[in-house]
């Protein structure tokens, strides 16, 4: 049995770390506080014990309480007044539907409930609200900020949220979801690149449904925000027809980053807890088939891996993941870093890499297309050496994935980075939410880089359809000598 001992012990220290309060933890780890202060123990924090806890936290908290970051910066100023009834409903409409900007009005108690979302961030702790959508009012929804940069955006901007329909009342839901999730389009002045990512992704796999929504709190206009669906029991309701199974989430900044690459580390699951936070019950099989991924992938011969991994995970999948990741340049996730993605054990044993975090997708940075190269010029065979990624490296070290894996990204370049293609998807949703845009008071970036990045006009700067044009131009020629592989068409 092969062991890291750094690895080991930083899996030991992650344990130790969730146990002591002010120590530190992984970025998107919760802090556990609900249980030290529900006195009534109904699993949740009513407001005298959120005031108890809020006090015993300006004392004992470490981690983010606000701060700032980068974009537009003109003051933020309060939004305009609006109400349930001076606003278009789609009642018979799908949740996600496309075509569709619902208004949200969530309301809150406390006059100073951004000052109470900021205090708790990062815990367990959830801020119930009433929101009213389409005429219909749904009480007692549990909200919390979300992110990690997107959350030090500065106090007074729009922050990302999620919302808990079924916080107290477990049946309730909101067209067939009882968990949203509201992105603040942190990074992205186009506002478009989480929903309209995700509208290609859906073409090849199982991938979050994302549209608009307004935003509106306490009576004041928030802005558009994207809604991605989120990772649970519905989403594998909605593409893999069962609500079983085990998921994780693998975020930014774990000790061990070398784990999320599914580094084999030995057998004890406490190494690679730290890096896979677990969603669902915890399953000691689970683990155990985690592990197995990984050791599979360190032991098994090149010329054998690919049937010793066709029983344990989707393989065609996870190619036309890595493929969607690379070809759509994600400055932010997996092929770059191994992070910022979930994964799925289905009931039959077979793993599922699902996409979690989009905004930073479409990135135009980096250079020429080498291992630390990026953006429009990322090489789709830059992690293709790197051992600290050996679900990546070894996967295409064999030839008829790697030619596979080569397939699937001419076919995105010529069919889904065509502007032809992707322009008028670009531009319906540009005109969706255009006037809201202009109207938004506490948005990361000024309208006019909105409408300079989303416009369907030819242009040198940074804009999508340069982006797309470029990419597909970069990608088209690189498939065509990929390294002495063919790429079938």
């Amino acid at each position: 049995m092969r062991r890291t001992p750094a690895l080991l012990s930083l899996g030991t220290l992650a344990l130790a770390t969730l146990l002591v309060p002010g120590t530190a933890r992984a970025q998107g780890q919760e802090r556990p506080v609900v249980a030290q202060f529900d006195t009534d123990k109904d699993g949740r924090l009513n407001a005298d014990e959120r005031n108890a806890a809020r006090a015993w936290l300006a004392v004992n908290a470490s981690g983010r309480r606000g701060g700032g970051g980068g974009g537009f910066r003109a003051a933020a100023t309060p939004g305009e007044r609006m109400t349930p009834e001076g606003v278009r409903t789609f009642a018979d409409a799908p949740l996600y539907q496309a075509d569709t900007l619902r208004t949200f009005f969530i309301e809150f108690d406390n006059p100073q409930w951004e000052a109470e979302m900021v205090a708790f961030n990062n815990t367990d702790v959830e801020v119930p609200a009433t929101v009213r959508v389409d005429g219909k009012v749904y009480r007692n929804v549990g909200i919390h900020f979300r992110g990690n940069s997107s959350f030090n955006v500065g106090d007074g901007r729009k922050r990302s949220l999620n919302l808990k329909f079924d916080f107290v009342d477990d049946d309730q839901e909101i067209g067939g979801y009882q968990t949203l999730n509201f992105l603040n389009a942190n990074g992205d002045p186009t506002l478009l690149r989480s929903v309209v990512s995700m509208h290609i992704a859906r073409q090849y796999i199982a991938a979050p449904k994302a549209n608009f929504v307004r935003v509106v709190i306490n009576g004041e206009y928030w802005g558009v925000y994207s809604s991605l669906q989120q990772f649970d029991k519905q989403f594998l309701r909605d593409n893999f027809d069962t609500t079983r199974g085990t998921r994780w989430k693998v975020p930014q900044g774990g000790f061990g980053g070398g784990v999320g690459g599914f580094i084999y580390s030995g057998d004890d699951p406490e190494t690679y807890r730290y890096t896979f936070q677990i969603k669902t019950k915890d399953d000691p099989d689970a683990w155990k088939a985690l592990i197995g991924l990984a050791r599979t992938l360190a032991d098994t011969p090149s010329d054998r891996l690919e049937a010793a991994l066709e029983p344990i995970l989707d393989v065609d999948a996870f190619l036309r993941f890595m493929a969607l990741d690379t070809a759509m340049a994600n400055g932010d996730g997996f092929y770059q870093r191994v992070a910022d993605y979930s994964l799925y054990l289905d009931p039959r044993g077979r793993f599922h890499f699902v996409f979690h975090d989009a905004n930073e997708m479409f990135s135009t940075g980096g250079g020429r297309g080498g291992p630390g190269g990026g953006g429009v010029f990322l090489n789709p065979f830059a992690a293709a050496a790197q051992t600290e990624k050996p679900i990546i490296s070894k996967i295409l070290a064999v030839p008829a994935l790697r030619a596979r894996y080569v397939r699937y990204v001419r076919d995105i370049a010529e069919t889904w980075l065509d502007w032809k293609t992707i322009g008028p998807v670009v531009q319906q949703y540009r005109e969706l939410i255009a006037a809201d845009v202009a109207r938004d008071t506490r948005k990361l970036f000024s309208t006019e880089e909105f409408d300079r990045s989303t416009t369907d006009a030819p242009a040198t700067t940074s804009t999508l359809r340069t982006f797309f044009e470029q990419r597909r131009a970069f990608l088209l020629s690189w498939a065509d000598g990929a390294a002495g592989t063919t790429a079938p068409r």
